[in-house]
C-alpha cells in the first residue's frame, strides 16, 4: 500500500499536495497515509507478517544470485490513477535499469513514471471481503495500476485466503494463476524459484521445534 509517516496537515482540504510535497512531508508522528487526489488519507496499522514475508522472499530471490540493490522494501512506485499518486509494494524486485534509476542521486524513495519498470511487485494483501475497500484496492485497483505502468509480473500474497496469486502481464492486463498449500509457485520472470505457498505464508512464524 502507499504509505507515508506523518500527521495530516490542517489545511489538507484547501491545499492538494504534489508528489514532491508528499515525499518530503513529515512531522515526526507514526500515522500512516495514502495520498489520494492530493489529500492525505489515514491508513490502518500494517501487520508484522507483511514485513516477515517480504524479508523471507528477499532472501529467496537473493539465493538466485540477485544483488541486494535489486530488492526494494518501501520503494514507492508512481502510478497513473484516480485514486492515488503512488503505490508502495511490500517488495519490489528491480530490473537492472530500474535499480539504477532508483539509486541515481535522487533524494526521495520513489520510482517515477518516466523511470524504467521493475520486474516484479509483490503485495501482501489486507484481509477483507470482496466488497471491502481492502479487496477493491489490492485485487482490483493495484493490478490495473501496475499493469498500466507495464510491470511484467505481480504477486498477491493472501494469508487469510491461504494462497499466492502470480500475475503475468499479457496484452496490458495480468493473467493470474493461483497457488495453494504445498504447490510450488511458478514465476514467469524467475522460473528457477522453488517456493511453496505454505513456506511463504509461514514466514516469520516460530518453529514448533
Amino acid at each position: 500500500m502507499t504509505i507515508f509517516y506523518g500527521r495530516s496537515p490542517t489545511n489538507a482540504k484547501q491545499h492538494r499536495m504534489t508528489l514532491a510535497e508528499y515525499l518530503s512531508y513529515d512531522d515526526g508522528s507514526s500515522t500512516r497515509y495514502e495520498l489520494e487526489d492530493g489529500v492525505l488519507v489515514e491508513m490502518g496499522a500494517e501487520s508484522p507478517i507483511n514485513t516477515w514475508i517480504a524479508i523471507f522472499l528477499s532472501f529467496a530471490f537473493r539465493d538466485l544470485g540477485l544483488p541486494p540493490y535489486r530488492f526494494g522494501i518501501k520503494h514507492l512506485i508512481q502510478v497513473q490513477s484516480s485514486f492515488v499518486t503512488a503505490r508502495d509494494p511490500d517488495l519490489v524486485i528491480h530490473s537492472e535499469e530500474s535499480a539504477i534509476a532508483f539509486m541515481d542521486g535522487r533524494k526521495e524513495s520513489c520510482l517515477r513514471l518516466e523511470d524504467p519498470d521493475p520486474l516484479v511487485v509483490i503485495e501482501i494483501v489486507s484481509p477483507g471481503s470482496e466488497s471491502s475497500d481492502n479487496y477493491q484496492r489490492d485485487y482490483v485497483r493495484k493490478p490495473q495500476e501496475y499493469a498500466a505502468r507495464g510491470i511484467p509480473e505481480m504477486w498477491q500474497v493472501d494469508e487469510a485466503r491461504a494462497w499466492v496469486r502470480v500475475g503475468q502481464l499479457v496484452k496490458g492486463a495480468y493473467e493470474f494463476t493461483t497457488f495453494q498449500g504445498d504447490e510450488i509457485l511458478i514465476s514467469p520472470t524467475f522460473p528457477s524459484l522453488q517456493l511453496t505457498v505454505e513456506t511463504i505464508l509461514r514466514a516469520g512464524q516460530r518453529s514448533p521445534h
